[in-house]
């Protein structure tokens, strides 16, 4: 049904209005007497053998939804129905801010793909905790970023403002410098940089009572020695993890034509041709830092075989975006299916 008529129907609409109209229906769910069960039964996939311990806390599958989708932390609860282990919303910043010119999301039909320059548009961190005063149905993570006019000396201030006030609200924190439709934020990607930002947050979460686990998003476009310097930083300061990866600059291995390409623009690409980089990087990781930091995988998990080679990867946990587009709802459960099996065989380590 998604494929045939509900992708349809949304890919001949602009891709940002597409968005739009499915928050609209998703915030409208809200209302709708026993969703949560029928939608539930319809898509959830639960087995033991899905069942994860990570950073502390127990997730129901390794799936989570990677931010961008819920900015403002308003549908993580209609979300979670769908099936996904956990939901991760942001990018949220200290001030709202409307973000780049539109328009600034396209599709690549023809390669799988997206590109967005969003530029972090958010209702900023007061809004999105009042969302985030619901109770949580599902695991929920903070993706957190400063906002566009604080300039990289002052970023610091923005990620630790952030991080206080959405202590009480989230279950995790991660530590975005990596997006590429932000001036210079990845240019906070350097060690000294990150020691600056990571500092103060660390420092606060010490006087806390309860622990919340705080991971880096790593670009894939960093080199191994970058790579390198970001684990060196997560370990001096006793970081949990690093979720590997953000969108891509690259625009390498693309079907479409030169012209299309470059008439979209600047922004970050995601889907298919990012996958095989995904990968990499997650390897990467795992090996570097001997199986001992939980990662959580995303970028280009695009069918239920991305997945399983994400995992085998070493990716402790994965997250979809633009398969969740292209493959709608039902994707989740197609994939904790498949992880089933895999682990059943014994193809995969839990």
């Amino acid at each position: 049904m998604y494929r045939h008529i509900i992708r349809p129907l949304l890919f001949s609409m602009s891709a940002e209005t597409a968005h739009g109209v499915t928050m609209f229906f998703m915030k409208a769910a809200r209302y709708i007497p026993f969703y949560q069960a029928i939608v539930g039964r319809i898509f959830t996939v639960s087995h033991p053998c899905l069942e994860r311990e990570v950073f502390g806390m127990k997730f129901r599958n390794p799936v989570g939804l990677a931010a961008g989708l819920d900015k403002n932390a308003h549908v993580y609860n209609e979300l979670s129905a769908l099936g996904f282990g956990f939901i991760e919303v942001g990018t949220i910043t200290p001030k709202g801010q409307l973000g780049n010119p539109k328009p600034r999301l396209f599709r690549l039909v023809g390669d799988r793909a997206i590109i967005n320059r969003m530029g972090f548009n958010n209702h900023g961190v007061e809004a999105a905790i009042r969302n985030l005063k619901r109770r949580h149905r599902v695991i929920v993570g903070g993706n957190l970023g400063k906002n566009t006019l604080t300039p990289n000396e002052k970023a610091p201030s923005d990620y630790l403002k952030l991080f206080r006030r959405l202590y009480e609200h989230v279950e995790y924190f991660v530590i975005n410098v990596s997006c590429p439709n932000v001036a210079d934020l990845s240019k906070l990607q350097s060690e000294e940089a990150l020691r600056d930002i990571v500092d103060g947050i660390v420092d606060f979460r010490r006087g806390q009572t309860v622990y919340r686990p705080i991971l880096l998003k790593i670009s894939p476009d960093l080199s191994h020695d970058q790579i390198d310097d970001a684990i060196t930083v997560m370990r001096e300061y006793g970081l949990d993890g690093i979720v590997a990866t953000n969108t891509t600059r690259s625009r390498e291995g693309l079907s479409a034509s030169p012209e299309a390409v470059e008439s979209i623009g600047n922004g970050g690409l995601s889907g298919a041709p990012l996958t095989k980089r995904a990968v990499e990087t997650v390897r990467y990781v795992h090996e570097k830092t001997e199986g001992n930091y939980p990662i959580i995988g995303v970028g280009g998990i695009m069918t239920v075989e991305d997945a399983v080679e994400m995992i085998k990867a070493g990716a402790s946990l994965i997250q979809i975006y633009s398969g969740f587009i292209y493959n709608g709802p039902g994707f989740v459960g197609q994939i904790c299916r498949r992880l089933v099996e895999e682990y059943e065989k014994d193809n995969i380590e839990q």
